[in-house]
């Protein structure tokens, strides 16, 4: 039933999907969103945004912020990863690169922070596949859930594709689709039963 919780998919098992906003949400942050969850536990959720990119900043200015060289790494868009430490980098990228720190998000991915894996791709020896964010969206213990319980979120299959292929301002359509949904017809009400 769409906008309700699936109970299976509770706490850590929202790794490694998206979350797709709901129409109506009420926090204009995150109209259209899609939010590929990295954590989610008792003591809270941390997910990045990746439906909407910074205008002005690219991957290497970033790197000259830094003081590294860009040597093969593309100069491409960086994403507005959520509203909280919107200085920080955050590299969702495929699970063929670990660093230190690295996490796992489900089977198609993983979370990189540290500034080794901006070497890596420069040296062209990152992982296979990534984009990079500045921000995360971050929820305290319990938040999500209430959030998840009150229609704000729809929580999808991820893969590489959607994540990966997909450009930003297509992927929260993309993603309606890709559950069978046709995201023209979601309400910004809903009801109560």
């Amino acid at each position: 039933m769409l906008g309700c919780v699936d109970k299976s998919l509770t706490m850590n098992e929202l790794s490694g999907h998206l979350l797709l906003a709901m129409p109506g949400i009420g926090d204009s942050r995150f109209e259209n969103t899609v939010i590929a969850m990295c954590e989610h536990s008792e003591d809270g959720a941390l997910g990045i945004d990746i439906g909407h990119v910074h205008t002005g900043i690219r991957l290497h200015d970033i790197y000259d912020q830094v003081e590294i060289d860009p040597g093969a790494a593309p100069d491409c868009d960086v994403y507005i990863g959520g509203p909280v430490e919107t200085g920080r980098g955050f590299f969702l990228h495929t699970p063929d690169w670990q660093g230190d720190g690295t996490i796992a998000v489900g089977d198609w991915g993983a979370l990189s922070t540290s500034q080794a894996i901006l070497h890596a791709i420069a040296e062209g020896q990152g992982p296979r596949r990534w984009l990079i964010a500045l921000g995360y969206a971050g929820w305290g213990p319990h938040q999500l859930d209430g959030e998840m319980q009150r229609n704000g979120w729809y929580p999808a299959k991820a893969n590489e594709t959607l994540v990966f292929d997909t450009p930003a301002a297509e992927r929260w359509t993309a993603c309606w689709r890709a559950e069978g949904i046709d995201p023209s017809l979601l309400s910004a009400s809903g009801g109560t039963a």
